[in-house]
């Protein structure tokens, strides 16, 4: 395949798979599995014709065509009329007007957000659902976060999405009154994105990128809900990480802790714009997770001003944390800002306190193991923990930082 109609389909798969398939499930009746099937053969029939043929134009508009194409024929295959194809067919033909013309295509993600919070879901797969079918994880990355084999998480999204389709769940955003519980999973599942490219931008480009996508998703929610302080949380929460990116690493690649990051190289602005969005939360007088995540990274923000973290807020904030989500990322978290605050051997005993069962191949736990042990002067237990914080590692810059912790003397 040609590197220009390679990189430009990479390109457009990054930028709008998941407006694609959220404008091509709202007119196939909710079909989220026919849609998803739809998109991948006119992605395969890109990667054969356009290196022969020319990139398009317009290459949504093709992509979105050849899937319309695959759409209708279904229907028009399908031995069992169901009482709204012909409703179904006269969309998706209609979508051929918008492709031809200069117009860009209506952004479902967020009504694709909420079919997959619908009661019907079961609640463990709600997050997952999304972060596949919206923000295009696969099914081995999803596994990885939610600590299941890959071949467990990928039946599971198979028979999730068969159960929409059967049940005919609406592709809508539901009336206000039901948002109370559906929302939260839909903040949930942005953040999860979000953590998921941010976390791993360095070697990745594609999950790099998701980072900016999960913030596009959580200004969309705030303008969808602008009373919602949370989703103002979740907003602030994300756009202090990102602001940070470009001093995540040194001048050789190296990973920088945020603590030993240099100011400079922060984004201000949009420090600046974090801090307002905040606020605005605050002001609202609903506390909740997102927004006491966000007031650790603006305590962080801080050292811009005085030079210094001010660990024993970041304890304090933590602590009200806990109050909301007993998350291991927020136990861990918790435990790191004790041992700043209040000595390490005070962040050991929370850490040491966690679940086993749960943390044997969660990466954070252990770098966090190796550095309050060796705070605490257990130098071999915490070069093992290290070793297995390295094992578990899949990321070269954390990798080489956290090898240099376990040596150092």
């Amino acid at each position: 395949m040609k590197a220009s109609a390679s990189e430009t389909l990479d390109a457009t798969v990054r930028r709008s798979y998941a407006t694609l398939l959220g404008y091509l499930a709202s007119r196939a009746g909710g079909d989220l599995a026919g849609a998803e099937d739809a998109l991948s053969e006119a992605l395969l029939a890109a990667v054969k014709q356009w290196p022969e043929q020319g990139v398009p134009e317009r290459p949504e508009a093709w992509l979105l065509s050849v899937a319309r194409r695959r759409l209708i024929d279904d229907q028009r295959k399908s031995q069992v009329r169901e009482r709204f194809s012909e409703s179904i067919q006269q969309a998706l033909e209609s979508a051929d007007e918008l492709a031809g013309s200069g117009e860009g295509f209506p952004d479902e993600r967020l009504k694709l957000l909420f079919v997959c919070t619908h009661p019907a879901i079961d609640e463990a797969m709600r997050t997952p659902l999304m972060l596949q079918t919206v923000l295009g994880l696969d099914a081995t990355l999803i596994a990885s976060a939610f600590l299941v084999s890959p071949v467990a998480i990928a039946q599971r999204l198979v028979r999730v999405k068969a159960k929409i389709k059967a049940a005919g769940i609406p592709f809508e955003v539901p009336e206000r009154e039901q948002w109370d519980e559906r929302f939260s999973f839909v903040l949930d599942a942005i953040y999860a994105a979000f953590s998921c490219g941010w976390q791993s931008s360095f070697e990745s480009q594609t999950r790099g990128e998701m980072a900016v996508e999960a913030i596009r998703l959580g200004d969309l929610a705030v303008a969808l809900v602008p009373g919602e302080p949370e989703a103002l949380g979740l907003l602030s929460l994300m756009l202090h990480c990102h602001a940070r990116r470009p001093a995540r690493v040194d001048a050789t690649g190296g990973y920088v802790p945020l603590d030993e990051q240099v100011i400079a190289l922060w984004d201000h602005s949009m420090i600046d714009r974090a801090e307002r969005v905040l606020k605005t939360a605050g002001e609202m007088g609903r506390p909740g997770r997102f927004q006491i995540e966000a007031a650790i990274q603006s305590v962080h923000a801080q050292r811009r001003v005085t030079g210094r973290v001010e660990w024993l807020v970041i304890a304090q904030l933590y602590e009200s944390l806990l109050t909301f989500t007993g998350a291991l990322g927020a136990r861990i978290g918790h435990a790191i800002a004790v041992g700043h605050a209040y000595g390490a051997e005070q962040g050991w005993a929370l850490l040491d306190a966690l679940p086993m069962d749960r943390l044997e191949e969660h990466q954070p736990y252990w770098a966090a193991r190796g550095h309050l042990l060796k705070q605490t002067g257990r130098v071999e237990a915490a070069r093992e923990a290290y070793d297995r914080a390295i094992g578990l590692c899949d990321d070269a810059a954390v990798r080489g930082y956290l090898m240099g912790r376990r040596n150092a003397e």
